[in-house]
């Protein structure tokens, strides 16, 4: 697998807002994005096979926009990019219990100090 490991397909992307109300009201009503649902400090729009993801709030004193890459296994691919001497901010965790999968993330920082995200939807 490690071999063969590839990012390629965006999940989600994160952009940090300072006026969630705000940020919704452009979102939805100036650019006709639609809008999803909204999650304690976050809101969701359906951008395609993109979310967007806007949130006041990163947890982690950054304000700067996150890539979430989907992957098919997150055990497979954290312990491949391991392998590789990516070195991640903890382990794969659990994020959100939807009705229909758990959807599992991992955080890794790329060599200018960004965040990238590894998100997995892992069907019940």
């Amino acid at each position: 697998m490690s071999d063969q490991l590839g990012l390629s397909q965006i999940g989600q992307i994160s952009v940090h807002v300072s006026d969630m109300d705000r940020a919704i009201a452009f979102y939805r009503d100036v650019l006709g994005m639609t809008f999803l649902f909204p999650a304690g400090h976050m809101s969701f729009f359906d951008c395609g096979n993109v979310r967007l993801m806007l949130t006041t709030h990163l947890g982690n004193g950054e304000q700067t926009s996150i890539i979430y890459y989907k992957v098919d296994d997150l055990t497979s691919t954290v312990a491949a990019l391991k392998e590789r001497g990516v070195q991640f901010e903890g382990e794969p965790h659990c994020i959100a219990q939807m009705p229909d999968h758990d959807l599992w993330m991992a955080f890794l920082k790329d060599s200018e100090a960004n965040t990238i995200g590894l998100m997995s939807e892992v069907r019940k």
